[in-house]
């Protein structure tokens, strides 16, 4: 039974999604960037209600929607990405896996918007990679980063780089710890199922420019994820 769930919800969601990206696609040619965020947002709301996942979400009103954030947060499933941009406040893009910009429609629907890919192997690249994200928070963008650097095996917080933390050194603007908790019962990266159940979003306590300016890089990641593991609800 739980395998004819799975491919419903399958076929369901990539319909949804493949709608969503091609709808996006669209809107960047003929709309200004980021004009077209409310529709991103309400398509993946949608997307949720209809594979019969409830959401929830804390600690949202402590945040200015027309202020730039980099948000940071736990990385555990393909659906991270859909869950934040549908409920994180204002304009948001990503710093995303180079290779996922080659897949199909979705590929380019990220390019269009324009997310930042990174080839984390490479040093250069990655570099080269958060140099445009400081141009992007100059141009009053919120940005979200998964430290861990991939997703995770197990569902545990995995150990974060360094890289992340120069940025947000750099950018000059508040950071936001962001937990993510049932994403990992709802689909496992080593697995194909699809488990519908409740999804919890967590944003945490800002931590001001002038503290992240303050602390040393490895103090800040230290710190960002102690917040983040406390966010995160355990099974």
């Amino acid at each position: 039974m739980s395998a004819l769930v799975s491919a419903y919800l399958w076929v369901v969601g990539l319909a949804v999604f493949g709608w969503f990206c091609i709808s996006t696609i669209v809107a960047s040619v003929f709309l200004p960037s980021g004009a077209y965020d409310p529709y991103i947002k309400a398509i993946l709301r949608v997307l949720f209600r209809l594979l019969f996942i409830p959401v929830c979400v804390e600690g949202r009103r402590r945040l200015d929607p027309a202020r730039p954030y980099l948000y940071m947060c736990n990385h555990v499933s393909l659906f991270d990405m859909p869950l934040l941009g549908g409920w994180v406040p204002g304009i948001l893009r990503s710093v995303e896996a180079e290779r996922q910009f080659h897949w199909p429609l979705y590929g380019l629907a990220v390019r269009r918007v324009g997310n930042i890919p990174i080839r984390r192997e490479e040093v250069f690249s990655s570099v080269t990679s958060l140099r445009k994200a400081l141009r992007l928070l100059g141009r009053r963008r919120s940005l979200v980063i998964m430290p861990e650097g991939g997703r995770t095996m197990d569902g545990k917080l995995r150990p974060f780089k360094r890289l992340p933390f120069l940025l947000a050194k750099q950018a000059g603007v508040d950071l936001v710890p962001v937990g993510m908790s049932g994403l990992f019962s709802l689909k496992s990266k080593r697995s194909w199922h699809i488990r519908p159940g409740p999804l919890k979003l967590a944003f945490g306590r800002v931590i001001p420019a002038v503290t992240v300016a303050r602390l040393s890089i490895d103090e800040l990641r230290d710190l960002t994820r102690e917040r983040i593991l406390g966010l995160i609800e355990w099974p």
